[in-house]
């Protein structure tokens, strides 16, 4: 299988990859510079990036704006009211002064007698779309990339669908003094059937792009225009039907929770520093994550400084270092602060950080799922903490639960061999990490078995975790890093933990337009983070070395 197309998906040709494929060097410079010849190219992207926004979500987004909204507008489409009034809250407070009439939410509500047979009205759920001014939009889109709250890219396709066939309809949620004239509509005609009155038809606003075009769906209530995409993963997907999702959720709460320790079958059984940095109070940021770091913080509780909560990686990305985590539970044992812990990179199966936090939190898009064709996170509260009454009732009042039911179905189906790829992928890893280091033109490999701070991650090692499939690698220059990186015959785009190898120039994607704030943390320019998958281990530790050696021409010449 092929990862090297520029702009393909990773894998290809899946329609709701989480990856996207950034071959060269080069291209991923470009990708951050904006270049056309990049971007044209561009037929994903991962979903939580700067430059792209998923088609299906733009799509249904632009159909939306059509419809109800006015020139110069944009809308953004979210899960629930809440999420769509924290969005418009966000634009407020950091945007310019704007009347009420400027942001507005539009929500679309299952119709009553809907004109076709193929929507699931017991699944279909409300979605609710803020109309803003488009010279907004740069600043909007921030709210969507650090906060992640909106809609997946299936349940966009799946509600765009229903809004085009009549299923959705709009109800008014307009705020007081707003302009109450436009009246609801069931999107463009040439998508309406049956007996709709509505005789409107909505033009495109010059400049959108044109919305997805959908067939019309044959007598027998078959649907000819559905993505051959989307026929694939129904088809060899092994999904189940989608009345199935409350208990492929509750399979992986209880896989994540440890009660599913086995390969089984469902019928047996966050940027946060800028998140921080945008809402709230603000932050202290320790980049280093070092025991000066905590002897400063430490310094700061004892002369009267206090914090609401600490959050750390366990290990981190993209330097694989571990914090004292026993040291950090007694400063908040002892000075009253919650203790956050993602523990992605190491993954539950690796390491147990649950005695030493408040809460453990985890990005199951990563190894827990693998295919990298579905997002979803998880939380867990540790009943021994002294927070759990405070934390769980909190969470019983506010927690939405948002998840999409297709994204429910397949994160299940995913993660249900997770135990055991997890102990291929740290062969894999320790594998590599030996093939680098051994090599002169190495400057540096960072991964938890070789770090300085491999104690602190031995003290919350399970007796037979291994040390995660993520490690990073430095050259001693750059013609060196590109030489390597364009060389290594994997996968090369955004994410982690997939069932493939997967590199990427990680500074050059997280933080382009901060390199010198980087730096200042050990994280090199240069730097390329590998993700290690489940290949065959004396095949995958042959391609590193043919890369090696290309570098080994470079320095000869």
């Amino acid at each position: 299988m092929s990862f090297n197309e520029l702009g393909q998906s990773i894998p290809p040709d899946t329609a709701h990859a989480v990856s996207v494929s950034l071959p060269t060097w080069k291209s991923n410079v470009g990708y951050e510079e904006g270049e056309e010849w990049v971007l044209s190219k561009m037929k994903t992207g991962y979903p939580r990036y700067e430059f792209y926004i998923h088609q299906c979500i733009a799509n249904f987004a632009d159909t939306i704006t059509a419809c109800h909204g006015k020139a110069e507008e944009r809308a953004m489409v979210f899960p629930s009211h809440c999420v769509a009034s924290r969005f418009v809250d966000f634009l407020k407070s950091h945007g310019p002064s704007l009347r009420p009439s400027e942001v507005r939410i539009v929500e679309l509500v299952p119709s009553p007698h809907p004109k076709n047979g193929i929507m699931n009205m017991e699944t279909l759920a409300k979605i609710y779309a803020a109309l803003f001014p488009e010279h907004l939009f740069k600043l909007a889109k921030s709210f969507w990339q650090h906060s992640g709250e909106g809609v997946s890219s299936r349940q966009a396709e799946f509600a765009h669908r229903a809004y085009e066939e009549g299923a959705l309809s709009e109800r008014k949620l307009a705020p007081a003094g707003a302009n109450n004239d436009s009246r609801p509509c069931k999107g463009p005609r040439r998508y309406q059937r049956g007996a709709s009155t509505d005789k409107t038809v909505a033009q495109p606003i010059a400049g959108r792009a044109p919305t997805q075009t959908y067939l019309e769906p044959e007598a027998n209530g078959t649907f000819e225009g559905r993505e051959y995409s989307q026929f694939i993963e129904e088809r060899f997907g092994r999904n189940l039907d989608l009345s199935f999702v409350q208990n492929a959720k509750l399979a992986i709460r209880r896989r994540i929770a440890g009660s599913l320790t086995a390969d089984v079958d469902l019928k047996e059984a966050i940027n946060t520093l800028k998140i921080l940095q945008k809402w709230g109070p603000g932050c202290l940021f320790y980049g280093h994550g070092s025991s000066q770091d905590l002897d400063d913080l430490e310094g700061r509780l004892k002369r009267g400084d206090r914090y609401l909560a600490l959050f750390c990686e366990f290990p981190s990305n993209p330097l694989l270092k571990s914090p004292d985590i026993e040291r950090i539970r007694l400063l908040a044992d002892k000075y009253g602060f919650a203790v956050v812990v993602d523990e992605t990179i190491g993954n539950f199966m690796n390491v147990h950080v649950l005695p030493f936090a408040d809460a453990v939190v985890s990005s199951l898009t990563k190894v827990f799922s693998g295919d990298s064709n579905v997002m979803g996170g998880s939380c867990v509260l540790n009943p021994g903490s002294p927070l759990y009454t405070l934390l769980k009732d909190t969470l019983a009042a506010e927690y939405e639960d948002n998840y999409w039911a297709e994204d429910a179905i397949f994160m299940e189906r995913n993660s249900r061999d997770f135990v055991s790829r997890i102990d291929r992928i740290n062969v894999n890893a320790e594998a590599i990490c030996d093939v680098l280091k051994a090599h002169r033109r190495v400057k540096e490999v960072h991964y938890p078995k070789c770090s300085p701070t491999r104690s602190c991650y031995e003290r919350c090692r399970n007796p037979n975790g291994g040390y995660g499939g993520l490690l990073s690698v430095t050259f001693f220059s750059t013609p060196e890093t590109v030489t390597f990186f364009d060389r290594l015959e994997t996968a090369k785009g955004p994410s982690l933990g997939t069932n493939f190898t997967l590199c990427c120039p990680f500074t050059l994607l997280a933080h382009y337009g901060e390199l010198e704030w980087a730096s200042q943390f050990g994280v090199e320019a240069d730097l390329i983070r590998i993700s290690v998958g489940l290949e065959e281990t004396s095949e995958l530790v042959m391609r590193f070395e043919r890369a090696l050696e290309a570098i080994a021409c470079l320095v000869i010449e």
